[in-house]
């Protein structure tokens, strides 16, 4: 364990916003999740816990204290804090204070290759399984949409 500490301490742009023990129990989570899932959708053996840890790891240094796809700081003080019953008990409402939860999402770079981004739990839920690309193309399309409604609101005659 003590290898493992120091291999994946809390990276320096996360540093005051989360604790070493809960760092690690994050990673660990995310790795184990991901690695799960990527086998069971891939067949691939090279989907281990310690690759994926390292992976992530290395996304959360390169710039995790902020999502990936908005620029919107992160809230780390969130990590392991998930309650069931109270998402039970006040689910829509409880849910939306996890908004700025820092998760993984998977990416591909551009030679095609598998990689790891840090962003909002959020972004994350309304991504979904969309490629950057696709995701881009949806966000895009929302905001175009909506310019539109506001155009014809504002010209739109009184009565």
């Amino acid at each position: 364990m003590a290898t493992m500490r120091a291999r994946f301490t809390v990276p320096a742009c996360l540093a005051g916003n989360c604790e070493q023990s809960g760092y690690l129990r994050w990673l660990e989570a995310k790795a184990r999740a991901h690695a799960k899932r990527d086998r069971a959708r891939y067949g691939a053996s090279s989907c281990t816990v310690a690759s994926y840890k390292t992976a992530i790891h290395d996304a959360v240094c390169n710039g995790g204290d902020r999502d990936y796809y908005t620029g919107l700081p992160l809230d780390w003080s969130l990590i392991s804090k998930w309650n069931n019953e109270e998402a039970k008990r006040d689910r829509v409402e409880y849910k939306h204070t996890f908004g700025n939860l820092p998760t993984v999402d998977h990416t591909v770079d551009e030679n095609g290759k598998l990689r790891f981004v840090i962003c909002s739990w959020r972004v994350n839920d309304a991504k979904s399984d969309l490629s950057v690309p696709e995701f881009l193309e949806l966000c895009s399309q929302v905001l175009e949409h909506h310019r539109l409604k506001q155009s014809e609101a504002t010209a739109a005659p009184s009565a």
